[in-house]
């Protein structure tokens, strides 16, 4: 027997009315007892009503499709890409088709805030990458290669507003560590490296950008190599000097009205 059909056997309890000091015999007649109070519903009908409001829930997916075409090569790219998870996760897709409906470069990505998956479907390859926030001013950095079974782990310290220093190294042999200090201008990287008789020697390599005249320039250093690069536009002239230790071009173009 139910919940429900218990309580239809007790009726509700009617509310007395309080004692009249001076009752009236006309008035007894005419007084009624008060309405028995309605029943509580039943189990039945909370279950039907609770299921009933769990599917009028709507559920959304939210999905992203961006398709671009390389009119030079006859290429289309393709990329879907889902939330899941109430935004918390990203699942992506990505391929490449070429004029003859060939596919190719085919990627599936799965991406959360600390952890992401790059598995390549031709090479039949996966790319780990994982980071952990040890302080605020203080991050973890790795990333590995299931094939080739390498990878990297980098430590990235925060010294001030927008300077940064990195420490990284290969793994799993920790024998050749790079540091690279990052600042608003560019970045300067100071790492180890075998030379032809496998000696290990220092490596200096940078980069520094900057405003200057209207234009922007641009100084690499890399491989005891010194590339200076000017570049300047506006609507009537391009104008991008380069000079290196090898070689000296300047470009120049000038746009018709």
């Amino acid at each position: 027997m139910c919940l429900s059909q218990l309580l239809s056997l007790f009726p509700p309890m009617e509310t007395p009315l309080p004692p009249n000091p001076n009752p009236n015999p006309n008035q007894l007649e005419a007084l009624s007892p008060p309405q028995p109070s309605s029943p509580p519903p039943s189990f039945s009908n909370i279950a039907r009503i609770s299921s009933f409001a769990a599917t009028t829930v709507p559920c959304r997916l939210a999905i992203r499709l961006t398709l671009e075409f390389d009119s030079d090569n006859s290429l289309f790219f393709h990329k879907v890409s889902f939330r899941l998870f109430d935004r918390l996760a990203k699942l992506w897709l990505s391929l490449q088709i070429d004029h003859n409906g060939d596919v190719s470069f085919l990627y599936l990505g799965f991406l959360i805030r600390y952890f992401s998956v790059l598995y390549d479907v031709e090479s039949r390859n996966a790319l780990l990458n994982g980071s952990l926030d040890v302080s605020p001013s203080l991050q973890l950095k790795a990333t590995h290669d299931v094939k080739e079974q390498q990878g990297e782990v980098a430590m990235i310290a925060s010294l001030a507003p927008s300077y940064k220093l990195e420490l990284s190294s290969a793994v799993p042999t920790i024998v050749l560590l790079r540091a690279t200090l990052r600042f608003p201008l560019g970045e300067v990287s100071v790492a180890e490296k075998e030379d032809e008789e496998l000696k290990k020697v220092l490596s200096i390599n940078g980069i520094l950008k900057g405003q200057l005249m209207n234009g922007v320039y641009t100084a690499l250093y890399k491989d005891n190599n010194l590339n200076l690069i000017y570049s300047y536009k506006d609507e009537e002239l391009t104008f991008i000097p380069s000079l290196s230790s090898c070689k000296c071009t300047i470009l120049c173009i000038q746009t018709p009205f």
